[in-house]
């Protein structure tokens, strides 16, 4: 490929009208940039993750704060009139009051750690994630058991068991990828030096 290139530029370079000709590395200036560019660019670059990474973990933040609410929203409900709610109304033959309130309780707890992980800067933040997804799969096994004991399976109950689960394994997800591009960042960063060394 490269020498039908070298050849096709030779053949090229005879002509007088050269407006359709490609441009080649005689043609435009190849020197690479310098230092202060190559640092200019890539302080960019961890400028604008950094940012984004701010971002999506305030939105992540956010959702799980609102899920919280609801938690507690559905708490008191449970508190001032027992069964009243349609999704604990299902429970009412199988449950006492205080263990629906108990799991909620335990599911605010798991929302909480999935909170501090997306908060926490310190390089051992993961370990949140797993203590909410702990507290959550305890969470997914109990209400569960009970849907299944239920005669006919409610559906619009699923999001009890899978909640707090699926909240802390979306932040270690997201956690994930914010760390991958990072690494990408931390990877250009380090090619930069490498290349000032030679």
């Amino acid at each position: 490929m490269k020498k039908l290139a070298r050849t096709w530029r030779r053949t090229r370079r005879g002509e007088k009208d050269d407006k359709f000709v490609l441009p080649t590395s005689d043609d435009v200036d190849s020197r690479p940039i310098d230092t202060q560019e190559q640092e200019e660019y890539v302080r960019s670059l961890e400028e604008a993750h950094s940012q984004q990474s701010r971002q999506w973990r305030i939105v992540f933040v956010v959702l799980l704060f609102c899920y919280a609410a609801f938690l507690f929203y559905s708490i008191i409900q449970q508190f001032i009139s027992p069964w009243e709610l349609r999704y604990h109304g299902y429970f009412m033959e199988d449950l006492k009051s205080w263990m629906v309130i108990s799991a909620e309780w335990i599911a605010i707890l798991a929302c909480g750690l999935s909170v501090m992980g997306l908060l926490d800067k310190k390089n051992g933040h993961r370990r949140w994630f797993w203590y909410s997804s702990v507290a959550g799969s305890a969470l997914t096994i109990f209400w569960l058991y009970y849907l299944l004991r239920l005669p006919k399976f409610r559906w619009d109950a699923i999001w009890l068991p899978f909640g707090p689960l699926c909240g802390a394994g979306i932040c270690l997800y997201v956690d994930h990828l914010l760390e991958e591009s990072s690494e990408e960042v931390k990877k250009l960063r380090n090619y930069m030096y490498a290349y000032k060394a030679r």
